[in-house]
């Protein structure tokens, strides 16, 4: 009759039990995990000072801020909605992105690493490896509210951290000063190849018009207003569609700007076909097509260089291109490794790691001990 006093030895085990078992266990073999703790600290407080210091080199800058008032749209309102084409299509990705991606091209990459022997320092044989170790070592942190970017460089140098950083911004100037990132930076560069082909245009007119006998100052004693008139809408018509294709590069079909602009371009040449139906019997005169040729392609070109010095205006006005807020320096601390850190984490490490063992050992010797103190069952 000894069933209930085995089932009384099978009964569960209370939580508070357990964990009063476990406490007693701990405080028994203190010296086991309060030696591995300290041990671990020690040895990692030792590696952490073997370990290389590397530093950050950091730099702020202030990408441009384009503005979609320009004088050359104020100076002629038929050019606003060019000037309007260039800020949208700068808004579908914004210059600070634009510069983020500059950042990381190949392109600075490569300089950086040929500036500063970067395949030697990261000891590599190739560029492609360089470049790579370079990416990782540097991060393009844009401001959230602010608008500014953070150029963060590492290395074990904290004097060639700071270069690197500094030589990041003097690369993105090269490069942006070869690209056209801003509104005004567009403009500038449309009239300045409408004005070369123009200038082309008008040196071939002026040969053609001496080349008939007669010279500008010869003809200036002739009726001449019609054919400057002539020349004007001529010349309107070619600024005109030219500002009309600029918009059909952003811009539907069915935008109003685009509508307004060729009713604009049908009103001219309106006025264009009742100027030459009005003046068909000088055109006969092979001068007088000359020098209306001459004059069209010199309005053109007058039209044009204008346009083009307002634009390298408002591209002076936006100031340099990339403004510096906070140049690099060397750093005085190091940013890694992080020695306080390290000792933490490798301590509590150690400290979980031994009290798991101990309570593990201590329960894997508990269920021998148990089994030889149940009682034997007899039967009845």
């Amino acid at each position: 009759m000894n069933e209930p006093s085995s089932n009384a030895s099978l009964a569960p085990v209370s939580p508070e039990s357990s964990l009063v078992d476990a406490f007693e266990t701990l405080r028994s073999r203190w010296r086991v995990w309060s030696v591995v703790t300290l041990a671990t600290a020690l040895i990692a407080a030792g590696v952490s000072l073997v370990m290389p210091p590397v530093y950050t080199g950091r730099t702020t800058i202030m990408p441009p801020q384009s503005s979609s008032q320009s004088l050359a749209s104020l100076a002629l309102g038929s050019l606003g909605a060019l000037s309007g084409i260039a800020a949208a299509g700068a808004g579908l990705q914004s210059v600070s992105d634009q510069f983020i991606g500059l950042l990381a091209s190949r392109t600075i990459q490569d300089r950086l690493v040929d500036a500063f022997g970067l395949a030697t320092v990261y000891e590599v044989d190739l560029a492609e490896d360089a470049r790579r170790a370079l990416a990782q070592r540097t991060q393009v942190i844009p401001g959230r509210r602010d608008g500014l970017l953070t150029i963060e460089v590492q290395d074990r140098s904290a004097e060639r951290a700071a270069a690197i950083a500094n030589r990041y911004v003097e690369e993105l100037r090269r490069l942006s000063g070869d690209l056209a990132i801003t509104e005004a930076q567009r403009r500038r560069r449309f009239f300045e190849a409408q004005l070369e082909q123009a200038r082309q245009n008008l040196a071939r007119a002026e040969a053609a018009l001496q080349s008939t006998g007669f010279n500008e100052g010869a003809l200036r004693g002739e009726p001449k207003a019609a054919a400057e008139s002539y020349a004007r809408l001529r010349a309107q018509i070619d600024l005109q569609s030219a500002q009309l294709s600029a918009m059909r590069a952003t811009m539907t079909e069915n935008t109003p700007e685009v509508q307004q602009q060729i009713a604009r371009i049908a009103g001219i040449r309106r006025q264009l076909a009742l100027a030459e139906r009005s003046d068909e019997g000088a055109a006969s005169s092979g001068y007088t097509s000359a020098y209306r040729d001459f004059k069209y392609h010199e309005t053109l070109f007058e039209l044009f260089a204008r346009q083009f010095e307002l634009a390298k205006v408002d591209e002076a006005r936006e100031g340099a291109l990339i403004q510096i807020v906070d140049p690099a320096v060397a750093p005085e601390r190091r940013s890694r490794p992080r020695r306080t850190l390290i000792v933490l984490a490798a301590a509590a490490a150690a400290f979980v790691l031994s009290v798991l063992w101990i309570l593990f050992d201590a329960a894997r010797r508990r269920v021998p001990a148990a089994a030889g103190r149940q009682p034997e069952s007899h039967p009845d």
